[in-house]
């Protein structure tokens, strides 16, 4: 735990790593000490002063007790101030929130929860949640999971962070369609009991990195599925570090693949331009609909004489993502371990280029000089 220093004391040029707790109260110390511990940050503890203006600045996240809120008052607005309020009937406290520029009032232990993924989220540097695209077929064999992996490869390759998750456990795993299912690293049965919080920080690291791509799939075990909670958990992890999250679903949605749809942004159904493909993807696309609102069609093209994509995506009731050409040599590639996507004139990538320009947001320009 954090050793309480006071303002003076408290060197200036020190920056600390989590939260800067500002607080005389013992009590409230202790419990914001502990939620920290619990989120695996490492706190500064300033007691009897308010702390340096650098300190105020610089902190990740600031959690100021009620007791020194008008103290802190003076100091430059900044996003991330917290004030805990230590009395419940005390309505004044609103008015000091103001003062401060405080974001939220808190009151422990009602807002605990809350608080906890709050600092947590600031432990991780978390910024603007990732975009979450799920990819599920009309039918089966319609070439979602290769249209999934040929997104990430093409994001990926853009300069994105990106990852992509196999949510279909008869799928027989992403990472073979990836050519990497000896990499090292966890799969879904690793995470099968995972609960509340993961940290997506750690998550990442412990997941295979597959051309430039941070993959979890299934192992070859006998894993039936995975815990809608350990869904709810890994995904959520997954979307606080940024970018993309592919996720590949089954067409029948269970607990878990719901979870994943529900997190989701939006969603790309495939779908052969043939009738029987098109009757099926109506029913995929009403239980679709049911957890997520976006849903949007890709129509694969399978010869000369099949139908329109925007016909299809009419009688679908859903806005048409776009047409997907066949891509000759597909097949042989997926055999030699070669990623679907990797070619970057074919078909494939392509399209998936057009689509993630419509939908993310452009990669940072990384050196150059100014004029």
């Amino acid at each position: 735990m954090s050793t309480p220093v006071t303002g003076h004391d408290q060197p200036a040029e020190r920056v600390p790593a989590g939260p800067l707790i500002v607080t005389e109260d013992e009590a409230l110390a202790e419990h914001l000490l502990r939620l920290c511990a619990a989120a695996g940050t490492d706190p500064l503890l300033v007691c009897g002063e308010p702390p340096p203006r650098q300190l105020w600045e610089s902190a990740t996240l600031v959690l100021v007790g009620d007791d020194l809120a008008e103290r802190c008052a003076g100091y430059a607005r900044r996003p991330g101030v917290l004030l805990l309020g230590l009395d419940l009937d005390d309505s004044e406290i609103w008015v000091r929130a103001v003062q401060l520029g405080a974001e939220h009032v808190l009151f422990l232990p009602d807002a605990e929860g809350w608080l906890l993924d709050r600092i947590a989220d600031a432990a991780e540097g978390a910024g603007p949640p990732a975009l979450t695209v799920a990819v599920l077929g009309g039918r089966g064999g319609a070439g979602a999971s290769t249209l999934a992996c040929a997104l990430a490869v093409t994001a990926a390759r853009a300069g994105h962070r990106t990852m992509l998750v196999d949510a279909d456990p008869l799928g027989g795993g992403l990472d073979i369609l990836l050519g990497g299912e000896g990499a090292s690293g966890l799969r879904w049965p690793d995470l099968a009991a995972s609960r509340g919080r993961v940290s997506g920080a750690e998550l990442t690291r412990a997941l295979p990195v597959l051309h430039r791509l941070t993959t979890l799939s299934w192992d070859r075990g006998d894993t039936p599925a995975v815990p809608p909670e350990a869904m709810r958990s890994v995904l959520g992890a997954a979307r606080r570090q940024g970018g993309l999250v592919v996720v590949d679903l089954p067409r029948h949605l269970d607990q878990a693949a719901g979870q994943a749809l529900e997190q989701s942004d939006l969603a790309l159904l495939v779908v052969p331009a043939e009738v029987r493909a098109t009757a099926a993807a109506g029913r995929v696309a009403a239980a679709a609909r049911m957890r997520l609102t976006d849903v949007r069609a890709v129509v694969r093209v399978t010869g000369p004489t099949g139908l329109a994509g925007a016909e299809i995506a009419r009688g679908l009731r859903m806005r048409l993502a776009g047409e997907l050409p066949q891509e000759p040599g597909l097949t042989v590639d997926v055999e030699r371990g070669i990623p679907p996507g990797i070619r970057e004139r074919g078909p494939l990538a392509r399209f998936c280029g057009s689509f993630l320009d419509e939908v993310m947001p452009p990669v940072p320009a990384v050196g150059g000089g100014v004029c």
